[in-house]
């Protein structure tokens, strides 16, 4: 539909949905489901999540595209389109508006926002580019996506955080560990061209995927202190079971797998994994928000 649209496509809407669910996880936990769905705080909640998606993870991504240029399949966008001509400068004022912005909601909302913005430009752009560096690029993820957003979420309540949400977000941070090394498999042949070295091209697939398991079970073992700290119920430990069951359900077979298996097939898998991690935010607002 012409090059306007193509800073849409960069901001790579797909990967909303699954931002949104990562970010409300947090305000649901603050206020509790029930609550929320009689429309306790919805407009604060509303606004949390636009900022934190729209502006800080579709400009982080469209900055990522500034610097890759990508013409194979993406993360959240198969076919990319040609970086348009001002997409530095409009990813930049996107990450700057959120920012500015961030200030109408409490300060460790904003806070965290900051945070995660100069781990964006760090990440992406030269000369830090710690997307290159194995190891970094982990980290600022895990940390990232894996704990800061769900905090976000919670943080626009202005609620305190206990000991025991504060381990359930915690938790998040080696399940967002697990996930990073299978985002990066089915892409190893790009990554290489581009001389990225990757986690995941610096461990090799298998020392991936075992990676990946161990980090999805410390996960788990931080929602299980969580819970035994919050005296859940058995229905409730139940279903952290089932979702610790269905991550390896997903990574065993992989591992086993890993050396027959086309990029397409691991790309399959990256996606498994992310309903994976579905049945895990279900079942941690089962867990700890009603």
């Amino acid at each position: 539909p012409g090059e306007g649209f193509s800073y849409v496509l960069h901001l790579r809407p797909a990967e909303w949905p699954i931002m949104t669910a990562h970010t409300a996880l947090g305000f649901v936990l603050a206020v509790g489901l029930l609550p929320v769905l009689h429309g306790e705080r919805l407009v604060t909640g509303l606004w949390a999540i636009f900022l934190w998606v729209v502006c800080l993870n579709g400009g982080t991504l469209a900055i990522n595209s500034v610097y890759d240029k990508d013409d194979g399949d993406i993360g959240y966008l198969v076919a990319p389109p040609l970086p348009p001509k001002h997409l530095l400068a409009f990813s930049l004022a996107l990450l700057l508006v959120g920012q500015a912005l961030a200030f109408t909601l409490p300060r460790s909302y904003a806070i965290a926002y900051a945070v995660c913005f100069a781990m964006s430009i760090a990440y992406s752009v030269p000369p830090f580019r710690f997307k290159a560096v194995a190891g970094v690029d982990w980290v600022i993820n895990m940390w990232g996506f894996g704990t800061f957003t769900p905090f976000a979420g919670w943080a626009a309540t202005g609620r305190p955080l206990g000991t025991m949400h504060a381990l359930v977000l915690l938790g998040f941070c080696p399940l967002f560990a697990a996930l990073y090394p299978l985002t990066q498999i089915y892409q190893f042949d790009e990554d290489q061209r581009r001389g990225d070295r990757t986690l995941a091209l610096i461990l090799g697939m298998r020392r991936s995927l075992a990676a990946a398991i161990g980090t999805a079970i410390l996960a788990f073992a931080c929602f299980a202190a969580a819970a035994f700290i919050g005296f859940i119920r058995w229905w409730a430990w139940l279903g952290l079971l089932l979702a610790l069951a269905a991550w390896l359900q997903v990574l065993l077979p992989w591992y086993r797998r890993h050396a027959t298996m086309t990029p397409a097939q691991h790309q399959r898998g990256m996606y498994a994994a992310l309903a994976a991690w579905a049945v895990t935010d279900i079942a941690v607002i089962l867990a700890f928000a009603l």
